[in-house]
Parts: C-alpha cells; structure tokens; sequence
C-alpha cells in the first residue's frame, strides 16, 4: 500500500514522523493494537488523495493520505480531530 519513501506524521500520541517500511511496519501493529479503529466517520477526496476520519477509543481520528503516481500511499498525516487533528 506504500510507496518505498512513504512518510508518515502522526499526532495521536504526540508527534511522530515515521519513513523506513520496518518504522511503518511497528508502527500500524502498534496503532492497530492500542486505537483499533471502530467504524468510518467520513471519506471524502482531497487533492490528490482522500480525507479519512474514524472513531477510535478515544475519539474521533482524522487522516489525510496523499498517493504517488502508481496509486501508493505517499504521505499520511493524521492525529485526534478533537485536539486540533488533520482535516
């Protein structure tokens, strides 16, 4: 799903920026664990790419993906919509 030099920048438990495919690996197995998503709140495109956000335990998650040419996640910027969150 992402491109070899996808970058990641997550605030939903302080800032991290994450860009090597072993980071982006822990990283979901962590997210995935610990705020496991519950449903979708909203989808929408944005320029070049989609806005996403989903309920997870502790509220409501924004993210914003961008894709590469070939259709692979570029970039992924996301943190708590409540607390000033990507949208």
């Amino acid at each position: 799903m992402y491109a070899d030099d996808a970058i990641v920048h997550c605030a939903c438990d302080g800032l991290k920026t994450i860009s090597t495919r072993q980071g982006l690996r822990a990283y979901w197995v962590d997210r995935l664990r610990d705020y496991p998503a519950s449903h979708l709140d909203d989808l929408r495109p944005s320029e070049g790419g989609a806005a996403i956000s989903y309920k997870a335990r502790d509220g409501v998650v924004s993210a914003v993906l961008t894709f590469n040419a070939p259709g692979k996640i570029a970039s992924l910027t996301c943190g708590p919509l409540n607390q000033g969150g990507y949208s």
